[in-house]
Formats: structure tokens, C-alpha cells, sequence
């Protein structure tokens, strides 16, 4: 995992995987998790009862539908950071695909800790370590 010794290349690092909503864990700064991930299609409702989430699109466009408490959906392009309160229902997606970072407190499951039943394209883990070649 990148620490301050070792930069991390964001083009690099994202070329380094292409499976969706499978996120990799690029560095950790005190106890949370930088993750890089995949959009594609679309997640899963959940929510995080004890934890924001935070989302930085890199590349591509996504859209957060949230149940704050009624329906409504964020469009986030380029460039666009957005975070999710703690305890908001939401769910992610991407028709077009993009590249994501995210935030969150380290061992935070990517599916929540509530949510709808997960699709066999959704990866529920807490992250995989992003390997980079040199």
C-alpha cells in the first residue's frame, strides 16, 4: 500500500485492474482507506450506519441515488466530489463507466452495512490490495 515514501500514479494505478465495484486499496492516512474503483452499471442500495463516504470522480461520470428521505439522485462528473451521510441509503452507478476515489474508515464494507441483495457483478470486501507493476 502507498505510503509517503511511495507515490502512486492515479492513470497507473487504475490500469492496474478493470473489475467494477471491486475496489483496491491505494493508501491509508490515519485509520481510513484511500480506495480506487470502477463504476459499471449499477451497485447496490445500502447505507453506512456509523460512517460518511466519500466519492471523487476521477474520470468518466456517476450518479448517487439517495434516500435522504425521499428519493433523489446527485449527478457527479469529472472533478466531482460528493459525500454520503452516515446513515443515507444510496446507490451508486455509472452507464457510461468512471474511475472513483473513496474514503472511508479502514475494514468499511463496500456493500454497507445494510442492503438490498447483492448481484453476482457487485464484489462485497473491504477492499483488495492494488497491485502496480513497475
Amino acid at each position: 500500500m502507498g505510503g509517503v515514501n511511495t507515490p502512486i500514479d492515479l492513470t497507473a494505478a487504475f490500469a492496474a485492474f478493470d473489475q467494477a465495484w471491486s475496489p483496491r486499496l491505494a493508501a491509508r492516512v490515519n485509520d481510513y482507506d484511500i480506495r480506487l474503483a470502477r463504476f459499471a452499471g449499477e451497485h447496490v442500495w445500502h447505507v453506512h450506519n456509523d460512517t460518511d463516504e466519500f466519492f471523487l470522480v476521477i474520470a468518466g461520470e456517476i450518479e448517487i441515488a439517495l434516500r435522504d428521505p425521499d428519493e433523489r439522485t446527485v449527478v457527479l462528473p469529472q472533478g466531482s466530489l460528493f459525500v454520503v451521510p452516515r446513515g443515507t441509503y444510496h446507490k451508486p452507478s455509472s452507464a457510461g463507466g468512471a474511475q472513483v476515489l473513496l474514503v472511508e474508515p479502514t475494514g468499511t464494507l463496500s456493500v454497507g452495512d445494510d442492503h438490498d441483495e447483492v448481484p453476482a457483478h457487485v464484489d462485497a470486501t473491504t477492499g483488495h490490495a492494488l497491485e502496480l507493476t513497475s
